[in-house]
């Protein structure tokens, strides 16, 4: 569940950022739709903790130690 999550969220800002580059300059205007998804996207990544802590659970996970 941790991987798949920290896999999503990091897909789903990489597309965010990638929206925001084609909309140029009007992305990042709070009155877009582009600029509130970047906005939503990130809480993505910090949402049950941050992705340093992910990634430790995701190692002892896999290395049996949890």
């Amino acid at each position: 569940m941790t991987m798949a999550k920290g896999y999503c969220a990091e897909v789903a800002v990489k597309v965010a950022d990638e929206a925001m580059q084609v909309h140029g300059g009007y992305g990042i205007l709070e009155e877009r739709d582009v600029a509130h998804y970047r906005r939503n996207v990130k809480v993505f990544e910090i949402f049950e903790g941050s992705k340093e802590i992910e990634k430790i659970i995701i190692g002892r996970k896999l290395l049996g130690t949890h």
